[in-house]
């Protein structure tokens, strides 16, 4: 599943934006991973890994409900979570 939220740009700087993307390991476990910054700027990668798939799609989850009450935006999704 991926997803990719935006907040509007304000005039003055470049939008932010968060990527979120879960995907199944090679060895049986889930692997979130977290992108975020600015458009056309640097960007921070975090990993984080889930013995199995329903506490790692509660993680998805948990952290694409946080972003979207920081006032980001879906501009993006795929997989799953597109039909939700």
């Amino acid at each position: 599943m991926r997803l990719l939220l935006q907040q509007r740009p304000d005039g003055h700087q470049a939008p932010r934006f968060v990527q979120l993307l879960l995907e199944r390991d090679l060895l049986g476990g889930w692997t979130l991973v977290r992108e975020s910054g600015q458009i056309g700027g640097r960007s921070t990668l975090r990993r984080e890994q889930y013995l199995d798939q329903a506490s790692a799609l509660a993680a998805f989850e948990h952290a694409r409900d946080l972003q979207l009450k920081k006032g980001f935006q879906l501009m993006f999704a795929q997989g799953e979570a597109s039909r939700s």
